[in-house]
């Protein structure tokens, strides 16, 4: 009796081992704290803490004190406190479609968070069977993340290009990355929200001194910026993706300028055309798609990248990048706070191979 009790026992321990193996993002998310070692180039040699794991495609982090939240692109927000981790659905009047590379996607506190326990949120809807984006206020309570107003509507969308990242600049206002929706065109049409960096105030009026009268536009000319920071004399830099096939690659950082023309699809790379700005650095055929920026105190830019799937270092003065972190696949943002590095991979988005506790939420200790 004994022989046939052990071998299914084995068998059932085997399978379970495998099923938990399996189990990806659908596992709710933990917390980590095991201190591992970073795969780098040229000899450098990091440390890392893994922060939380299980994330269900995360897009944006942002910092209230101690407390991290992050984005989820299905329509949730994860906050980690004091090592404890909860999620809390996003309820929009327009409901959140995850299609493609859209979904919930820019994410940010506001300033006034103490009190108001507001937020900034960029999501993907369906409308008269388009696809499109929207700017929305949000406003937290026990149980959801709901919408209070809409500041901006109408984006377009598609399955690719919707941009996403938001941020609020030195000056207070909201800056807000559009991708061109697949149709590059609309990168240079003023009247389109597509392929911009728009710039609102708080309350989704527009600013007076904006470069465009009654226009939210800041910028444009862009296919697909997903990177917004301020280096400490308060120039905005952002990340921006190269075109695909032949040519590829010639992904972008540009340093922006208010009512400059960036020049997508007229140009990339070295070209030069009338009244449109060259990039600062490109990375010519090789394509790292990059997505979430940020400055160090030393004004150096860190660009989290997908197809890449390393952490980069940018230095400005030399316009260099360097390798920071390799071998943990894609990473969707980065953030530096309190002299530490956070940063997400984004392997569950449906283009990168999932490890056994993906996606995960690291920060460095360089």
């Amino acid at each position: 009796m004994k022989r046939y009790v052990f071998i299914p026992y084995v068998l059932i321990t085997a399978i379970m081992l495998l099923m938990t193996a399996c189990s990806g993002s659908s596992a709710p998310p933990s917390s980590g704290g095991e201190e591992r070692r970073g795969n780098v180039e040229r000899g450098t040699d990091v440390s890392y803490k893994v922060l939380a794991e299980y994330l269900e495609t995360p897009w944006a982090i942002d910092f209230h004190g101690e407390v991290i939240f992050l984005s989820e692109r299905e329509g949730n927000i994860v906050q980690i406190r004091d090592g404890d981790l909860s999620r809390l659905p996003v309820v929009t009047s327009k409901p959140i479609a995850s299609i493609g590379e859209g979904g919930l996607l820019g994410f940010v506190l506001a300033p006034d968070y103490e009190e108001s326990n507001a937020a900034y949120a960029y999501h993907t809807y369906e409308q008269d069977g388009a696809v499109k984006n929207r700017l929305v206020l949000l406003q937290e309570n026990a149980a959801a993340w709901k919408e209070t107003d809409a500041l901006i509507e109408d984006i377009p969308g598609s399955n690719v290009h919707n941009g996403g990242r938001i941020a609020i600049g030195p000056d207070g206002f909201l800056y807000i990355t559009t991708g061109d929706a697949g149709n590059g065109e609309l990168a240079q049409d003023p009247e389109s929200l597509a392929g911009k960096i728009l710039r609102i105030s708080p309350d989704g009026s527009v600013p007076a001194d904006n470069p465009m009268p009654d226009s939210c536009v800041y910028s444009f000319g862009h296919r697909n910026a997903q990177g917004l920071d301020w280096n400490s004399d308060g120039e905005l830099y952002s990340s921006e993706h190269g075109p695909s096939g032949t040519p590829g690659g010639h992904d972008e950082i540009n340093k922006i300028a208010a009512g400059a023309n960036y020049g997508w699809p007229a140009m990339i790379g070295d070209a030069r055309e009338s009244g449109m700005e060259q990039p600062v650095y490109h990375t010519g055929e090789t394509a790292l798609a990059p997505s979430g920026v940020a400055f160090d105190k030393q004004d150096l830019l860190y660009v989290a990248t997908l197809r890449g799937s390393k952490l980069y270092r940018f230095d400005p003065d030399k316009a260099e990048l360097e390798t920071v972190l390799a071998g943990e696949g894609r990473l969707r943002d980065v953030k530096v706070q309190d002299g530490r590095i956070y940063v997400i991979t984004n392997n569950t988005d449906g283009r990168g191979v999932p490890g056994e506790r993906d996606d995960r939420l690291l920060v460095l200790e360089l």
